[in-house]
């Protein structure tokens, strides 16, 4: 099967956004964790595109090919990005994937446009305590910031800043590639954090008026959080793999793949 693909950028109240489109059929749009980029779903372009769906990955302002954002955003800037593309797409309805902070992104944007939403997916949202944001936040922002050093050793640094923050990996690729995506994050690397920290998520649930599914996994750094949203709305579906990490859609592709088509196209 010859599937088209495309990459482009539109304009945005943050500058250049990039995104990619694989194949064709009913759009879905793909919002990356932080600080990553929508290269975190390159494995899984294919595998969706070849069940009919239309893959629409977005670089998030400041990470990937993205322009970075010279004041600090908001989840709701955030969205407001993916609405401009969404209308510069001229797509009348779509669905809506986002991994950790960009489920906080899809899950703000599927209450603002909820006549625009199909589908819903939020893996692993990122429901949290305040104390739950101030540790993590404290220690992200505590990690060593990348000095350039002749011998190269800024790279072994951030190889083992990336595997201190992804517990029990087991896929050198996605770790590889991990590492890549956050040599390529400009400005604050950590606006995306920010962003997502700051958000009232649950209010954000609870406003959700569209099908959606909770999709995670139990080794993601974050898994007790999805558990936790799950309980905030029962009535959505439920989905976990087992083990893995927050690269999941690298280490389990296919069922990752499976659970996203079943609930797009079946239920």
């Amino acid at each position: 099967m010859n599937i088209s693909s495309r990459k482009g950028y539109i304009d945005s109240i943050f500058g250049q956004l990039h995104f990619h489109v694989t194949g064709e059929g009913k759009p879905l749009i793909l919002c990356h964790q932080s600080p990553s980029s929508l290269e975190m779903f390159t494995k899984a372009f294919e595998p969706l595109a070849s069940s009919g769906i239309q893959v629409i990955a977005v670089d998030t302002p400041g990470y990937g090919q993205s322009d970075a954002p010279k004041t600090q955003p908001s989840i709701h800037d955030y969205s407001m990005c993916v609405l401009d593309l969404i209308e510069f797409l001229k797509l009348e309805k779509v669905s809506l994937l986002g991994h950790h902070t960009g489920a906080c992104i899809v899950a703000e944007l599927s209450v603002i446009a909820s006549d625009r939403v199909d589908k819903l997916i939020l893996n692993g949202p990122p429901v949290l305590t305040q104390e739950e944001k101030n540790n993590l936040m404290s220690m992200i922002e505590k990690a060593p910031k990348m000095k350039l050093e002749e011998n190269g050793s800024h790279l072994t640094d951030l190889w083992e800043r990336r595997k201190l923050f992804t517990p029990g990996w087991s896929d050198l690729d996605a770790m590889h590639r991990g590492v890549i995506q956050m040599l390529r994050v400009t400005g604050d690397e950590i606006h995306g954090f920010k962003a997502a920290f700051t958000q009232d998520l649950e209010k954000v649930l609870l406003a959700i008026n569209v099908p959606t599914m909770i999709l995670t996994n139990t080794g993601d750094d974050i898994y007790f959080a999805a558990k936790r949203a799950a309980s905030l709305r029962p009535d959505f579906k439920f989905k976990e793999l087992s083990d893995g990490t927050h690269d999941i859609v690298d280490e389990q592709t296919d069922k990752w793949v499976k659970s996203v088509t079943d609930f797009l196209q079946n239920d």
